[in-house]
């Protein structure tokens, strides 16, 4: 079972000489550079009229790294690979063949390449530019705000979700990968309705949640890729970031068997919060098994485990 609680400003350009102003020099027709650089948009729209053969996809994944470079875009490098890669047909920039990476792309493609990058510099996710995101062995399509599935999600399960366009999506890549029969995929919010709503289906061996954790004064922090383009309320977790945490885990001692395990993402201050909070309430059978660390080394994955019944 899995359990998944699961804006756009203009983007201001800050372009720099130092980085840029070689590539622009053979990518621009060839008149005569202005003496300053030139404004974003007539630099994109120059980018635009460039020669053809001189524009290949090595080229464009450089050009367009250095302009997500000088616009502070997280990623730089992989994001030009992913587009430039997804409008040639690929996967991964790696993926492509000599011949693709060498031969100059058309001027369609190279107009394609430049409004997802576009969309890309006003921060948008590339699985979202992308529309499209590789989950395991299948290709799921992507749109804000649902969430952008992460490789540690994956089974035969109850899919629940609060928030309509996500159930949506999600019934159409399991009708597309023709999964229909191994997802169950439901509209509900655990804080509207009581627990027997899932009992049809039946006592479940895990769980797995990515519950809005965040505390609520780290909300204004976060990167400008998630405040623009994802579903707040399936982020913000409250004032202690623990308002889904508590209601997941009272679900969680009705629908889970005995010796079941509850696998939450959270933030790194919350594994102490939730053994506290498991042990004043014992009457959920619930303890916390494990703590494991992301790749940063924070402790942000909770292994909690349900007790087995005395017979």
């Amino acid at each position: 079972m899995v359990v998944a609680h699961k804006r756009r400003e203009p983007a201001t350009m800050k372009v720099h000489p130092s980085a840029l102003y070689g590539k622009l020099f053979w990518l621009l027709p060839h008149h005569r550079l202005p003496g300053s650089l030139l404004s974003p948009h007539r630099l994109l729209r120059q980018y635009s009229c460039s020669k053809t053969e001189l524009v290949t996809a090595v080229d464009l994944v450089s050009y367009w790294k250095d302009v997500f470079e000088a616009n502070g875009i997280p990623e730089a490098q992989a994001s030009s690979e992913y587009i430039v890669s997804h409008i040639l047909g690929a996967k991964t920039f790696q993926s492509l063949s000599a011949s693709s990476i060498s031969t100059p792309l058309s001027a369609k493609q190279r107009d394609q390449v430049q409004q997802l990058c576009a969309k890309r510099l006003q921060r948008m996710p590339v699985q979202y530019v992308l529309g499209e995101w590789d989950f395991q062995d299948l290709t799921l399509k992507m749109k804000p705000p649902v969430f952008i599935p992460r490789p540690e999600t994956e089974s035969r399960v109850v899919a629940i979700d609060k928030l309509e366009a996500a159930v949506n999506l999600t019934k159409e890549n399991a009708e597309r990968l023709q999964l229909q029969k191994r997802v169950k995929i439901l509209h509900h919010d655990v804080f509207s309705s009581s627990w027997e709503y899932l009992l049809p289906w039946g006592l479940v061996d895990t769980i797995v949640s990515n519950p809005p954790y965040i505390f609520h004064e780290d909300m204004s922090h976060l990167a400008a890729e998630i405040l623009r383009y994802e579903d707040l309320g399936a982020l913000e977790g409250g004032l202690d970031g623990m308002n889904v945490i508590k209601e997941v885990l009272n679900l969680t001692s009705y629908i889970l068997k005995d010796l079941g395990s509850v696998f939450l993402e959270v933030d790194p201050r919350h594994p102490e919060m939730v053994k506290t909070w498991l042990h004043s309430h014992p009457d959920l059978s619930l303890f916390v098994s494990a703590t494991h660390k992301d790749f940063c080394g924070k402790p942000r994955f909770l292994h909690i485990q349900k007790y087995q019944r005395r017979s």
